[in-house]
């Protein structure tokens, strides 16, 4: 359930070319096909298309894909003249000349080459093999030939060498002369040499992230985890499309299950492992960064099991010393690696304060100053200028539902914060991406009101140049309801961010039914200013006449350590704002609080079924993928906010949405994937047999082969064709 996957994007949905002539049913009308049909879908918003990335030379790159083949320009920032970055057809004909097959050529630069520290070169894979690409030189050298993928393909950083996984081992080859060295033995289906597991890329180290080594800073070396699974549980999923089904297996350690056994080592280029010592003997760890600094030196952030406290570590030779330590009175969170000063110090985040701020130490690990501070959190560090004497980060200083950018010196915010310099001036939601100096940055920039649009800017925050403005033309003849914000306050207090998407010919005199979106997961907000994947789902709601509200119940809300009251009761508090919203709803006078619906995925799920089991506010739910037992979710996120199963069995019991499903209130449709190997269809089906043996009815869409969310456009299309059916015949 990795944060990561909850970012308000728009889908492949809504951002896919017109596959027919755009027709609307209605003037102004937004169509369920056109939103979500494999064939009739319509773009009624578009998406700023120049894909640019900054070079080690200040320059930009662009990528163009048409029919699988990628094309790269090089574009000067200050004349926005392009020049082709390297001849295509030379580089094709390169690789054909070493091996490489003519389709597989083609697309080579199509699927994210691995870049070499210069970007003068890169390595692509083609039919599992690896190659080398000198751009300028327009030649090509094929790195391997064994059998078997070679993945995580990484540049040393002298540009030397490439280290990649084949199976569960860490390999290394030589630029030069494809000469290969094998650097790790004994990786099994059980032994994990460089490689993540499941559990660990998830909720540790990022969904899809499976690269577990990291280059010394003079190439000499290489640091790696190794994970033995040999004790984790394995979980089966069957795949009934075939006949003999298939079966899925799959290490995954639910709550208080055996985690896999991490040790952390050091290889050199001959292939000799020195392991480093484990700094807590006897007792159980997670190891959640790893990475050298500047001088050579590796470190490492180690966590208890249940994630109460964060120790960074600093070795030398094999042993080690804490630099730092981060506790909580309920769960600490993984935090970023420092960011290294030119002397020697450091940029470190942290959450002591209750909220998210930056704090300088010098060379010696000892604290200098809090660089920032106050009732905001910092989100996204970018880097410090190459003095050493300005940091630049993106925060909510601003709005707690919009995101900006910062500059602020090193020595801290100054008297009344005078020192903080806000570089994103337009109100919304800005992903900046700046240059090696901080001298420009890129920002994709959009709001609840305005799609998402991309510009060029210079270190003060002055804008350059508009390079996708992204006028998106079938938007502004549709017929919008009116979307806002609001904040609205708990029994005790608390400010939770809310939004209405009301009708367009919204009367205050009438009633509405209402339909209610929900995440609620911890530090997973779902109201943003930033024009987000459900928007037009949502105007598509309200043209039909719902009001569509979404509330962030204070844990979601990402404002600090105000989550912390959900710790090992997940779902009471949570339950509990979200009543408390619904009483401001109904003081408006034009609710229909006998009509209302709730609807969620993931935690979501988890929520509306709860919701649907522990009151009677709802009068139908959508139920998607929901995790029904934390006893039946994966142990490093479960046990972060639950503690351990045999420590906290009255939290476990009493959130097990099973024992409780006989106080169903409302009907609900129960949505999941039959492949999802991150919440098991097992929650579904556990919940299914406490509601049938509860006497409870319910309608259940399963989405055969689909993992944690159906992507392939036919289901997509069932999904939302499904919802709006059960939504009009039962509220």
């Amino acid at each position: 359930m990795s944060r990561t996957a909850l970012l308000l994007t728009l889908p492949a949905a809504l951002l896919a070319p017109l596959s027919a002539q755009a027709r609307q049913e209605a003037s102004g009308a937004i169509t369920l096909e056109g939103l979500f049909h494999p064939q009739k879908r319509v773009q009624y918003v578009g998406n700023p298309t120049t894909r640019l990335e900054w070079a080690p030379d200040g320059s930009l790159v662009e990528t163009r894909v048409e029919k699988g083949q990628a094309t790269l320009w090089r574009v000067d920032p200050k004349t926005w003249e392009k020049k082709p970055f390297f001849e295509g057809d030379k580089l094709v004909a390169a690789l054909i000349a070493v091996g490489a097959k003519g389709e597989g050529a083609a697309k080579a630069f199509g699927s994210q080459p691995k870049w070499s520290p210069d970007r003068k070169a890169c390595v692509v894979s083609i039919d599992e093999d690896l190659y080398f690409v000198n751009l300028a030189k327009a030649e090509a050298r094929r790195l391997t030939t064994a059998p078997g993928s070679e993945d995580e393909a990484s540049f040393s950083p002298d540009g030397s060498r490439v280290a990649f996984l084949r199976g569960n081992d860490l390999f290394v080859v030589t630029v030069a002369d494809a000469k290969e060295t094998r650097l790790t033995t004994g990786g099994s289906e059980t032994v994990f040499n460089g490689r993540l597991d499941w559990v660990y890329q998830e909720e540790v180290y990022g969904r899809g992230d499976f690269k577990a080594f990291w280059w010394s800073t003079d190439s000499s070396r290489l640091a790696y985890l190794s994970l033995d699974e040999t004790q984790v549980p394995v979980f089966t999923l069957a795949d009934d499309r075939s006949q003999p089904q298939k079966l899925l297996r799959a290490r995954y350690p639910k709550a208080g299950d055996p985690n896999p056994i991490t040790k952390l080592g050091v290889v050199d280029l001959q292939g000799h492992t020195t392991w480093m010592a484990d700094p807590y003997v006897g007792k159980e760890t997670l190891i959640v960064q790893v990475d050298w600094t500047p001088k050579g030196e590796l470190i490492a952030a180690y966590q208890d099991r249940v994630q109460t406290w964060l120790d960074l570590r600093r070795f030398s030779g094999t042993e080690s010393t804490t630099l730092i330590r981060e506790e909580s009175k309920a769960w600490q969170e993984r935090l970023p690696l420092p960011m290294w000063l030119p002397d020697g110090g450091f940029v470190w985040e942290s959450d002591r304060s209750g909220f998210h701020h930056l704090y300088r130490y010098g060379q010696d690990g000892q604290l200098r100053n809090a660089i920032t501070s106050g009732d905001w959190d910092v989100k996204h560090v970018h880097g410090v200028s190459p003095d050493g004497k300005k940091v630049y980060f993106d925060a909510t200083a601003r709005s707690p539902i919009g995101l900006d950018t910062y500059v602020v010196p090193a020595e801290g915010m100054g008297k009344q914060g005078k020192a903080l310099k806000q570089l994103t001036e337009t109100r919304g939601t800005h992903r900046v991406r700046w240059n090696k100096d901080f001298s420009l940055f890129l920002d994709t920039h959009s709001s609840l009101e305005v799609p998402a649009k991309q510009a060029l800017f210079d270190a003060t925050g002055k804008q350059a140049r508009l390079i996708d403005e992204n006028p998106s033309p079938l938007l502004k003849d549709l017929k919008l309801g009116t979307a806002k914000f609001q904040q609205v306050r708990t029994r005790d207090g608390f400010p939770m961010e809310t939004m209405l998407v009301l009708p367009p010919d919204f009367d205050a005199k009438k009633q509405y039914p209402v339909f209610q979106h929900i995440y609620g997961g911890p530090a997973a907000p779902q109201v943003r200013d930033a024009f987000g994947r459900d928007l037009m789902w949502f105007h598509f709601l309200a043209q039909q006449g719902y009001v569509v509200w979404v509330c962030d119940n204070r844990s979601a809300s990402a404002k600090g350590n105000a989550a912390f009251g959900i710790y090992k009761r997940m779902g009471e508090q949570e339950l509990q704002d979200q009543l408390d919203g619904l009483k401001w709803l109904e003081r408006q006078g034009w609710a229909d609080m006998s009509r209302v619906a709730l609807e969620g995925w993931s935690y979501g799920g988890y929520m509306t079924a709860y919701g649907l089991t522990h009151s009677k506010a709802w009068k139908i739910g959508f139920v998607g993928a929901p995790v029904t037992s934390w006893r039946l979710y994966d142990s490093i996120y479960t046990e972060r906010y639950m503690g351990l199963p045999a420590e906290n069995k009255d939290g476990y019991e009493s959130t097990n949405l099973s024992a409780h499903a006989k106080d169903l209130a409302g009907k609900i449709l129960l949505m999941h994937g039959t492949l999802d190997d991150n919440v098991h269809p097992q929650n579904t089906i556990q919940f299914i047999d406490a509601l049938q043996k509860g006497g409870q009815d319910y309608e259940l869409r399963l989405f055969p082969g689909s993992d944690h969310g159906p992507r392939a456009p036919w289901q997509i299309w069932n999904r939302q064709r499904a919802m709006w059916e059960f939504l009009q015949k039962n509220l």
